[in-house]
């Protein structure tokens, strides 16, 4: 060919059903609606997008709906603040870790308040000296944010330059803590109204999205309570004698990200949509409706076991939180849930450094606008987010859905549906039930203080449902412990013996899948090599200390040797329980049932409860043991 010929030659078109006619083939006649996929919004994933997809938009970041960012230019002119939130155990610790931290690229003052900055009144001023003229706050001040703003105001820091936010949600603290005291409102109304006075830079009404996320609510609920809370703080405020500008502009919403890639970047971007078509009723100007936003990585999704896995989690839901335009971003060190060390801190910081200075995302304005996928994405959660708010307003607020008790159950369906998938590994957690390692062994759990934040006369409080901070790997890590607990009585780890049916190529695709499905919960899988007598089996049974077994091998091994070795292990071996790896066609089933098998396990089993029972039984088992 020719280089004029080369030059001329075009790919031919190719159309949306082109495609799905090619991608049929691949499926063998399977209808190619096959890949598509559910998420927990009810929001269904279509394999392709295409300019079909296409939603109108805004033009540039800040027109109109605000959708792609509340800047103009995005982070070229207005970057995010990197937000560490700094741990410390005394204020010695936070004072140095605060100014190293500075040094170190960190851009905003961020860490739990504890009563200890305030003894004395003045030690939080000592601490934080000159940072507060030169840095923005980024702090949820939870019950103490009365005593951090006073001390702000009396301090000699100059209050006009203090800026950033020390906010706090009275609705967030009352689902963490179960119980709605109204007098506390009244209170902390006092202390919003002084503070625009006294700092008028500072933002203090924080809308606190991540109890709810914690609690394994979805993007909806996440989304629908953000605008309610924080339609509930606007009105309350403005029946107060606030203006509207003064009130959106004490305003910061926070976020958990989770690790839904696309769903938690559209979560963002759709949340601003919601913002503005609210405050846009209140008859707020374009230049109040631009919704902050202060995000953090997602603890839910987070691992004891295998905890170097989070940083990847952490990575890229930082990645997702920034590519949706936020404005505070921490990132949650690895081993956050056990206690962060400072290289775990240092990497977390160092996360946020690689997002600016080498992924260059502060150079690109809104790197997702225009992607059909999640400008589809967005519009589509935002229309359930406004459907799941106008449930919420039509039941009374956020007040009266915590009291009821409404909002608690909502949220606490989706968690149990997430806690099922795990369960049956149709989500997958790497580290935890899937690809789990018997080498790891946990540290302890990092305990977090019990803050009872309303000190008001409890005669006028109302007990309500709490919304429990939980992560999806607690309930496999709770079966390692158990496992932990069973090796440390009897010095070697809880097994499950593997009797392989015939050759290595017979047996090893079930054979690892049941290896991984033990390990999920602290078990060793045994192997016996390959058994092709009854004889070689009853020597493999005879050499192990378990009375659990599987049977591994191909659906050929099984009907062909695989009934007679079981039928003679049984009688041979009756206090043993045998299992089989495999879900057997259903005319077959009850034979191996009648034969004593006592539960087939496969692709849709049920991981959790299946290594539970072993687990429990053989704890049972033990104890029974020792007292003999």
């Amino acid at each position: 060919m020719s280089l004029d010929n080369l030059k001329n030659q075009s790919f031919p078109l190719k159309t949306l059903e082109d495609w799905k006619t090619k991608a049929e083939e691949s499926l063998k006649g399977k209808s190619v609606d096959t890949l598509k996929s559910s998420t927990y919004e009810n929001i269904i994933l279509k394999p392709l997008y295409s300019k079909l997809d296409v939603q109108k938009a805004p033009d540039y970041p800040a027109g109109s709906d605000f959708r792609r960012g509340i800047h103009p230019l995005g982070y070229i002119t207005n970057d995010w603040k990197a937000a560490q939130r700094i741990v410390y155990h005394s204020v010695d610790e936070l004072k140095e870790k605060l100014h190293g931290s500075i040094e170190k690229g960190q851009t905003a003052l961020a860490f739990e308040v504890t009563e200890a900055l305030f003894e004395p009144k003045k030690m939080i001023n000592d601490i934080l000296g000159e940072l507060p003229s030169k840095y923005p706050f980024a702090i949820n001040g939870r019950d103490l944010q009365s005593a951090f703003l006073a001390a702000l105001i009396e301090g000699e820091a100059c209050t006009n330059e203090v800026n950033g936010y020390v906010a706090s949600d009275p609705l967030s603290l009352f689902a963490e803590e179960g119980y709605i005291h109204e007098d506390f409102i009244k209170s902390w109304m006092d202390d919003i109204k002084l503070a625009n006075e006294k700092l008028p830079k500072l933002r203090t009404i924080l809308i606190n999205t991540s109890t709810y996320h914690q609690g394994g609510a979805n993007a909806v609920q996440e989304l629908g309570i953000a605008a309610s809370s924080g339609t509930f703080y606007l009105q309350k405020l403005l029946e107060s004698g606030m203006k509207v500008e003064n009130v959106l502009g004490k305003m910061i919403f926070q976020f958990s990200i989770g690790s839904n890639f696309f769903m938690e970047l559209a979560k963002i971007r759709a949340a601003r949509i919601l913002w503005n078509k609210i405050t846009q009723v209140y008859g707020a100007n374009a230049k109040d409706r631009g919704m902050h936003i202060s995000a953090e990585t997602s603890s839910f999704t987070k691992t004891v076991y295998d905890p170097y896995v989070n940083l990847l989690r952490a990575g890229n839901e930082g990645f997702a939180a920034v590519v949706g335009g936020v404005q505070y971003l921490h990132i949650t060190p690895f081993d956050d849930i056990t206690g962060s060390s400072h290289l775990s801190e240092r990497i977390a910081r160092n996360t946020q450094n690689i997002l600016k200075e080498e992924a260059y995302l502060q150079k690109v304005v809104d790197p997702a606008g225009g992607s059909w996928y999640v400008e589809a994405l967005t519009v589509e959660l935002a229309e359930k987010a406004w459907e799941y708010f106008q449930q919420i307003e039509a039941k009374g607020g956020m007040l009266e859905v915590l009291k009821s008790g409404w909002l608690q159950e909502e949220v606490a369906f989706v968690w149990t549906k997430r806690k099922q998938d795990v369960f049956t590994r149709k989500q997958s957690i790497v580290g935890t039930n899937v690809y789990a390692s018997l080498a790891e062994v946990a540290n302890s759990f990092k305990i977090r203080p019990c803050n009872n934040f309303i000190n008001i006369d409890g005669n006028n409080t109302i007990n309500i449902r709490k919304i429990k901070n939980v992560r999806l790997s607690e309930p496999f890590e709770e079966l390692r412990k158990i496992s932990e607990v069973i090796e440390s009585k009897s010095g070697s780890k809880p097994k499950i013996g593997m009797i392989c049916l015939g050759e290595l190529k017979d047996y090893k695709p079930r054979f690892d899948f049941m290896r991984g499905f033990a390990v999920a919960g602290g078990i060793e899988a045994v192997e016996s090599g390959s058994i092709t007598s009854i004889e070689s089996a009853k020597q493999f049974v005879l050499s192990q200390d378990t009375i659990y077994f599987c049977l591994c091998g191909g659906n050929n091994q099984y009907e062909s040797t695989g009934h007679d070795i079981l039928e003679c292990l049984i009688r041979e071996f009756p206090d043993r329980i045998f299992y089989l790896a495999g879900l057997p066609e259903k005319e077959h089933q009850s034979q191996w049932i009648n034969e004593g098998v006592k539960h087939f396990i496969h692709l849709k089993s049920n991981c959790y409860e299946t290594l539970r029972t072993i687990l429990t039984e053989m704890e049972v088992e033990q104890n029974e043991y020792k007292k003999a």
